[in-house]
């Protein structure tokens, strides 16, 4: 007899539908797999044969093939174990095919017949959408996961026999009711506001430029001026995440592994800040079947790279391309894997080894040591760094006044407004923020007055700016210009642009 059931196969962060297909023959006792199963795959005959025996179902000796379709893609992962065991029921007969039919199913066994929850099961869900599946049938942890698409049908069982049930009649379990738990983990970055920020208030102007763009950021400064402590903050003053992108978040972090079973929906903008020891490979993503990395997960957020110069080369150098093109394309012997990278990168770093310059009195820095140390983040990356500016130390008045600064949703609430006016302008371009214009339009969408072209031209022949360096400049200024309700980008734009260059200043870098 054969049967055949709906499963899918998550590579990178794509999803591709899997026929799993059983035949019982007659011949010699087995349990054969086919269609490219990796290992792991390879292990649910064991998982499922004993599961079943433990929950009672006796088969005749027969000869058991299963056939993973299409053959010439690489199957990984547990989940493929629910879809085993219904196959090889309904080819025995002991649930009809036909209830099976149409039926998108993935999950975890265990010996004793349990059903785990796996990683990735929003967007199984999403792509049993696509193939018009009559509904799913996840596992019981993850059924908070999958409704999270209201349009199709999904029911979540604990075991083999939930399972066999289910599949009969489906009703009671698409309608079952989902037991909430109490969270036994505490968000302990909630309460963070600017206004905890003593002083800074040009690098809180920054930053609010830095948003309202999304530029890109870097902050250079010593030891305990509260590079890290802004940079936490970002996301605070970020507009919320529409549906779509709460979706698109909560996909990646599904595939990753990272969603909370009691929360499962991302409805903050990501902050991610990987310590300086991360691989290449944790930061881009990857392994044999290529996961998410870092900058997948700072997507539509931000990524912080503390004690920049500290990070190795390599694992610098990766972030230039999707800088750029807002993806990062991995490849691999098995194909090539393209990842969502559209990040707001923020980096922090010390003017020198010891944190201390350009104060003499504490510097102990040779200029070759400095020198060394700034020569540690290249040229191409930081032309690629839209606003650097510097983070001096805070002064006693400024710590001891008590006053507050500006909290996070006074300042979210212009950016809100800034972005509204590029949403407008970009619409027929497809893109949405300053900090996203390409070259070819740079002149339509940022006309300077006289006096902004005589001070950009006084500023080139000072400094060697690059062309890249040119046109950041110029997106930089046309935010500044948005948040004032300008139209035309005025010498004072461009002037306050110019002073978010500090590496470009002697006083930073010898």
């Amino acid at each position: 007899m054969f049967a055949s059931v709906l499963s899918a196969a998550i590579l990178g962060v794509e999803v591709c539908p899997v026929q799993v297909e059983a035949d019982v023959s007659n011949g010699l006792p087995s349990f054969i797999m086919v269609g490219f199963p990796s290992a792991q795959v390879k292990e649910a005959q064991e998982r499922v044969r004993t599961a079943l025996k433990n929950n009672g179902y006796q088969f005749p000796p027969k000869r058991i093939t299963v056939n993973f379709a299409p053959a010439d893609m690489k199957k990984e992962g547990a989940g493929f174990d629910v879809p085993v065991a219904a196959a090889v029921l309904a080819a025995f007969e002991m649930i009809s095919p036909q209830v099976v039919s149409r039926v998108m199913m993935a999950g975890e066994i265990g010996l004793d017949g349990e059903i785990h929850g796996i990683s990735g099961i929003l967007p199984i869900v999403l792509c049993a959408r696509s193939l018009g599946s009559r509904f799913c049938v996840v596992p019981y942890e993850n059924l908070k996961e999958g409704r999270l698409i209201r349009d199709v049908p999904v029911a979540g069982v604990k075991n083999l026999w939930e399972l066999v049930e289910c599949l009969k009649n489906p009703e009671p379990y698409l309608k079952r009711e989902i037991q909430e738990e109490i969270p036994s983990i505490i968000n302990t970055d909630m309460g963070m506001d600017f206004s905890d920020i003593e002083g800074q208030e040009g690098a809180k102007r920054a930053a609010e430029i830095a948003v309202s763009g999304f530029h890109n950021l870097l902050l250079i400064g010593p030891p305990g001026t509260g590079k890290t402590m802004l940079a936490r903050r970002l996301p605070t003053i970020m507009p919320g995440l529409g549906f779509e992108e709460k979706l698109e978040l909560t996909r990646i972090y599904s595939i990753a592994g990272l969603l909370s079973r009691e929360h499962p929906l991302i409805d903050e903008r990501p902050f991610r800040s990987p310590h300086h020891t991360s691989t290449p490979q944790a930061i881009a993503g990857g392994g044999r079947n290529p996961r998410p990395g870092e900058i997948t997960l700072a997507h539509k957020g931000v990524l912080f790279l503390d004690e920049m110069p500290e990070f190795s080369r390599a694992s610098l150098e990766l972030l230039r391309q999707p800088m750029e093109d807002k993806v990062i394309q991995i490849a691999r012997a098995s194909g090539t894997y393209n990842f969502p990278a559209d990040f707001m990168l923020c980096a922090a770093m010390n003017p020198c080894p010891c944190g201390y310059y350009p104060d003499l009195n504490r510097c102990t820095c040779t200029a070759g040591e400095i020198t060394h140390y700034m020569g540690k983040i290249s040229r191409p990356l930081l032309d690629r760094i839209d606003i650097s500016t510097e983070v001096p130390p805070v002064s006693f008045s400024q710590l001891h006044c008590g006053r507050k600064g500006e909290n996070s949703a006074a300042i979210r609430k212009r950016v809100e407004k800034v972005q509204k006016i590029q949403e407008e302008r970009y619409k027929d371009e497809k893109i949405n923020f300053n900090g996203q214009l390409k070259s070819s339009l740079i002149d339509k969408f940022c006309p300077l007055t006289d006096s902004a072209s005589r001070l950009l031209a006084r500023a080139f022949e000072k400094i060697a700016f690059s062309a890249r360096s040119y046109h950041r400049i110029l997106k930089v200024a046309r935010t500044i210009a948005d948040m004032e309700g300008e139209e035309m980008i005025a010498g004072h734009h461009i002037g306050e642009a110019l002073s978010y260059r500090a590496f470009d200043k002697d006083s930073v870098i010898k």
